[in-house]
């Protein structure tokens, strides 16, 4: 049963994507882009915290400037060596965590946006960037690049984790704040009852962004929800084995009520693995090889308050990663069957 459920709801939802600008392939040649919508009625009225929602780490980190200055970041080794042309081509490499634009993204299903931010030292203006090592794009045209896709699939939603800021301080943070507004407008979800959050309240609503803010300047606006609401426990490790052993202990640790919970499933390179790997890059020396065992560790949990909710990956589209989480709601389905029973 569980099978042809699953092969119904890829057909609902197994049109190609439409080409995007870039002309590159999303990470599945099945288009994710309105799996919420393709969902099961009777999920509509489960807490988005008990759903399984695929996300990704550095979400905008698909494109960094060589040409920057390293960003505040960084420490001040860094930024001396970093005047050397060749060490920021090295830093590309290990910045760099994911291959596709938030467009691609969204499309092979990512839900939850990992974002980091910060000024441009030097700037005369209050112009904000995301930034992992290098500074990446400007965090308005990644918000208008979200906005645009939104518009298009009116029944997705989206996680916006606004979890680091440096160099930032309260006139970057209301520009940043103002900004946002500007892009989602009615869009944005005000922050309330974590357990009152569920698709058909959010689409009744025409709501479809929830902006989570790591810092006490969400206290000034309604539609920013506190980043206490949607934890995201670092392993910090190399090895998968340490890793699935802390996504398991964290998992059992979680709050069953009042805040949405990220299983962060990726592995933290070390100054020696940065080292033995230079010229290979996050991707080649760390991702590349241990994804299909983070992946095998994806297919064996389950959602609900208990179990996993939101879990991240680097390079989503190595693996068909966003698939395999969206389909991990099928067993909320099961449930469900066995309780009419």
């Amino acid at each position: 049963m569980l099978a042809i459920r699953r092969a119904r709801r890829k057909f609902r939802m197994g049109t190609i994507c439409s080409p995007n600008p870039s002309g590159t392939k999303t990470a599945s040649e099945v288009c994710n882009a309105d799996w919420m919508a393709s969902l099961p009625p009777h999920l509509y009225d489960v807490p988005l915290s008990n759903l399984a929602i695929p996300g990704s780490h550095d979400s905008f980190s698909y494109w960094v400037d060589e040409k920057s200055p390293v960003g505040p970041d960084q420490t001040p080794a860094i930024k001396r060596l970093a005047r050397i042309s060749l060490v920021k081509k090295l830093m590309k490499k290990w910045s760099v965590t994911q291959n596709l634009t938030f467009r691609e993204q969204l499309e092979a299903g990512i839900r939850y946006f990992d974002l980091r931010v910060s000024s441009k030292p030097g700037d005369a203006d209050q112009e904000i960037y995301f930034i992992h090592g290098l500074f990446g794009i400007k965090v308005w045209d990644g918000l208008m690049e979200i906005d645009a896709f939104l518009t298009q699939h009116p029944q997705e939603i989206v996680f916006l984790d606004f979890n680091h800021f440096y160099a930032m301080d309260e006139a970057h943070h209301k520009y940043l704040v103002l900004r946002i507004q500007e892009a989602f407008g009615s869009k944005l979800c005000p922050a309330c009852s974590v357990e009152s959050m569920t698709l058909r309240s959010l689409w009744e609503q025409k709501h479809q962004v929830l902006i989570f803010y790591h810092c006490p300047f969400y206290k000034q606006y309604p539609f920013l929800w506190p980043g206490k609401k949607i934890p995201a426990p670092w392993a910090n490790t190399t090895s998968v084995r340490k890793l699935i052993l802390f996504l398991e202990t964290t998992l059992s640790e979680r709050a069953p009520r009042g805040s949405f919970h990220v299983s962060q499933a990726i592995l933290t390179p070390r100054v020696k693995t940065i080292a033995r790997g230079l010229v290979g890059g996050l991707k080649n020396t760390l991702v590349h090889r241990n994804l299909p065992a983070i992946l095998d560790w994806v297919k064996t949990q389950k959602p609900g308050a208990m179990g996993v909710n939101i879990i991240t990956s680097d390079f989503v589209d190595l693996v068909d990663f966003a698939t395999t989480v969206i389909e991990l709601n099928d067993l909320l389905q099961e449930d469900r069957a066995v309780t009419k029973c």
